[in-house]
């Protein structure tokens, strides 16, 4: 199965810097870590045409799932949904277990207090509204459901924007779906400080090293200004045997550490994850 995955964040607040992306990031950090691949990442305003647009684009692009998160709430500007439906042409109608899911939310909240009734609203009903197809995914945190679908082979996985709902609706019931596709890959890297040189000295080290160790990635990211040279590097790869993404990672290290030592810079080792 493909380990390929675009991530997809709707949501007009996210257009007009209101809202950073943290979402995003955050998803695209747990699925790497994973050890699957973030082809893109998008943004959309919450404009059903818009959303349609995307999706069928991200669909096209053939990664395995497509991440969505935003726009499943009760408000008029919720059409996350909407967009979808029109994107996969299927019809938007109430699901039950989706619907039993928000009633029982709301009578829990007004089991502690939280609100008088429980009634189900037409905006209520319509966080049970998906499109045919489609199962819900319990939300351990908020009440709006999140929502996978299987279309042409894709998997799409529709999660709220709040991200703690984003968040434990992901570890609680995408994780396992993710950890299947991936096998047995690890994702390891590391990072390396380097002083003493600017970073235009630096890409040729670059190039070189990643010449000599295909599968290892680097980034160099400035952290000080040209008169005062620091860069972090930043090292990543994907493996099958977590001894041997370390141990690329250790041969690329080493190898560069010795050409920016060469070039009278000094390295210092950051830090390492996997």
């Amino acid at each position: 199965m493909s380990q390929e995955i675009e991530i997809v964040s709707v949501g007009t607040e996210l257009l007009i810097g209101k809202t950073l992306n943290t979402n995003a990031q955050w998803l695209a950090k747990r699925a790497t870590t994973l050890g699957l691949k973030v082809n893109r990442v998008t943004a959309v305003g919450d404009d059903v045409d818009e959303i349609s647009n995307i999706m069928g684009e991200a669909i096209q692009r053939g990664s395995s799932f497509i991440l969505v998160t935003g726009g499943l709430g009760p408000t008029f500007d919720d059409k996350t949904l909407e967009g979808i439906a029109k994107a996969v042409e299927r019809d938007l109608k109430i699901h039950d277990l989706a619907l039993k899911m928000v009633k029982e939310k709301y009578q829990r909240y007004v089991e502690e207090g939280r609100m008088e009734k429980a009634e189900l609203t037409p905006p209520r009903v319509k966080m049970a509204t998906l499109p045919e197809g489609s199962k819900p995914l319990p939300n351990p945190v908020g009440t709006a459901p999140g929502v996978i679908l299987e279309y042409e082979g894709k998997t799409l996985i529709v999660l709220p924007g709040v991200p703690s709902e984003m968040k434990a609706i992901f570890e609680e019931s995408v994780i396992p779906l993710l950890r299947k596709a991936a096998g047995n890959k690890t994702f390891f890297e590391t990072s390396l400080e380097a002083r003493g040189i600017v970073e235009s000295e630096v890409a040729p080290l670059i190039d070189q090293t990643m010449h000599s160790n295909p599968y290892v990635y680097i980034k160099s990211h400035p952290k000080g200004e040209e008169k005062v040279p620091q860069l972090e590097l930043h090292f990543s790869t994907t493996a099958e045997d977590p001894k041997e993404a370390r141990n690329r990672i250790s041969r690329a290290l080493i190898q560069i550490s010795e050409l920016i030592q060469g070039k009278g810079g000094k390295v210092k080792l950051l830090k390492g994850e996997g």
